[in-house]
């Protein structure tokens, strides 16, 4: 016989079972799209639903908040084949409309966004080609989508024309490359665009993982050309970035990340926080503080059980000393979804309720 005998489990009492109100637990509401004549009112309706739809509607609240904050510092990192999947004119009107302070961006993304903005197009993938006569014909594959080796051609032709203005007496960042890069578009073409949208705005347009993308390799190509010809070449320094960025962060009352999928660009971006108190604690104070991110929203499906950067929580980077928690004041929204899908609905929504675009 047990000489500890352990109680026996005891059916619950009706009466003793919770009732949600009780218990000050948040209702939901059944979705009623008849009356939701606007996206603002959907996605409001639908942070009171469940599962990713709530997430949206309750990611219009954090981005809403955020964007309106005028002391707040915000910062969009992008990455994913976005700007060939026809986002580049979401980001545009972000910036245009003062809702992003600064970029943070692959590299690939940003020159993908350049053919467009330069009057190139992509193209829709016909499956009845193989991928060997796409490479034959000069069509790169993304997915459903084709980009043109004459695209990419003709963009650096423009980035050649750019460089050819650019200092060799001294090294530059990609925050100022870019910015050269969307002044000369504003001389030269007509339409909108985000380096356009972002030289206007003086929001800068960092690239961290440079070397990895076109615009990589078109300066690569650009220098080669000079060193044969016995011609000084141009100095890249991606620690300018990091400064310039770590410098407008700080001087931010808070600061605010719009994050579309992660990567580098994401960690990039997150990483100024524990960097500012890095370098208080070496500097005995003299560079940097504390700094913590007080909104997030983030676009991406990757699961968090792969331990990657873009799949990490907001909670998780709390760890870090990247975010401030929730507990005291901190504001996320995390929405795994297809940003082609999430991220427009959510623009015009938050849109449409800071009163920038009609709502009929």
């Amino acid at each position: 016989m047990d000489p500890h005998p352990q109680p026996q489990p005891q059916v619950r009492p009706l009466e003793k079972l919770g009732q949600g109100w009780t218990d000050q637990l948040q209702p939901l509401e059944p979705l009623d799209v008849t009356k939701t004549a606007t996206f603002d009112q959907m996605l409001r309706a639908m942070s009171r639903t469940a599962f990713s739809g709530r997430n949206l509607g309750e990611a219009a609240d954090v981005l809403y908040q955020m964007a309106t904050d005028d002391k707040c510092f915000v910062v969009m990192t992008l990455s994913g084949a976005m700007t060939m999947a026809k986002m580049g004119l979401v980001i545009t009107e972000m910036i245009d409309q003062g809702m992003v302070n600064a970029i943070v961006s692959t590299g690939a993304l940003m020159c993908h966004g350049l053919v467009e903005q330069t009057g190139h197009t992509h193209f829709r993938y016909d499956a009845r080609w193989s991928d060997e006569q796409l490479y034959e014909a000069g069509y790169a594959r993304v997915y459903d989508t084709l980009e043109l080796e004459t695209n990419l051609a003709a963009a650096e032709g423009i980035i050649r024309s750019v460089l050819e203005q650019m200092p060799t007496d001294r090294p530059f960042g990609s925050h100022e490359l870019h910015r050269r890069l969307g002044e000369h578009l504003r001389q030269t073409t007509s339409g909108r665009g985000i380096l356009q949208s972002a030289a206007a705005n003086d929001v800068p347009v960092y690239v961290p993982s440079f070397t990895d993308s076109e615009l990589g390799i078109d300066l690569y190509l650009f220098n080669l050309r000079r060193r044969l010809a016995g011609q000084p070449q141009l100095q890249l320094d991606l620690l300018r970035d990091l400064d310039d960025y770590l410098q407008r962060a700080l001087r931010a009352e808070r600061i605010g990340i719009f994050t579309i999928g992660g990567g580098v660009p994401r960690n990039w971006a997150q990483q100024v926080a524990p960097m500012a108190e890095i370098l208080h604690r070496n500097t005995n104070g003299a560079v940097g503080g504390l700094m913590r991110y007080q909104y997030g929203v983030r676009i991406c499906p990757e699961p968090t059980h792969w331990g990657g950067l873009s799949g990490c929580t907001y909670s998780e980077g709390v760890s870090w000393g990247k975010f401030v928690p929730e507990s005291e004041g901190g504001r996320y929204a995390e929405v795994y979804a297809d940003a082609t899908v999430a991220w427009p609905i959510l623009v015009r929504a938050v849109l449409e309720r800071m009163g920038r675009v009609g709502k009929g």
